[in-house]
């Protein structure tokens, strides 16, 4: 499947000079979404899986559609201020300025089997962070999967330790 026909760029998104890749339309196409959905389940082929991980916002979507289908549970790791309960944090720097992540001190139990997962791939500051906070909750890190990396910006190379999966790639 064309997959790539059916994410939008938004130039100047969220500033200037950045081209924003817009999944809206991807999950609006059933083809589109069954087929990012199977792509992703094929990644996680093999690997046991007790709990996904979906970074906010748009990893929820796929996160929750993959603990679904994978028959495990699902947990949040989100901006700042989020989430109700007692959290930790993890600050990070992306391609266009920084940021800070938010997970539950009880969302991950010790040797749970963490799979990952969100929108983008881009400079791997968010994933990085995520992975540091499910690490220190002792959560082992099956793998990481987007449905969008962003090839030319390397985020592989910092994030080289992990099995890592895309279904779209631009260079």
């Amino acid at each position: 499947m064309d997959i790539e026909s059916t994410i939008r760029d938004v130039p100047n998104f969220p500033k200037k000079g950045i081209i924003f890749k817009d999944i809206t339309t991807l999950l609006k196409n059933p083809k589109a979404l069954r087929y990012k959905v199977q792509e992703m389940l094929k990644f996680c082929q093999g690997k046991q899986v007790d709990i996904v991980v979906g970074i906010e916002s748009r990893g929820f979507i796929s996160g929750a559609l993959l603990a679904y289908e994978l028959g495990c549970g699902f947990v949040p790791v989100r901006k700042p201020g989020k989430l109700p309960a007692e959290t930790i944090s993890e600050s990070y720097t992306l391609e266009y300025g920084t940021n800070t992540v938010e997970i539950h001190t009880d969302a991950i139990a010790k040797g749970q089997k963490v799979l990952i997962i969100d929108d983008l791939l881009a400079t791997g500051g968010t994933a990085k962070a995520t992975c540091k906070l499910v690490e220190r909750l002792g959560g082992d890190i099956v793998g990481l999967a987007f449905i969008i990396e962003l090839v030319f910006l390397k985020a592989r190379d910092e994030l080289s330790q992990y099995d890592v999966f895309s279904v779209v790639q631009y260079d």
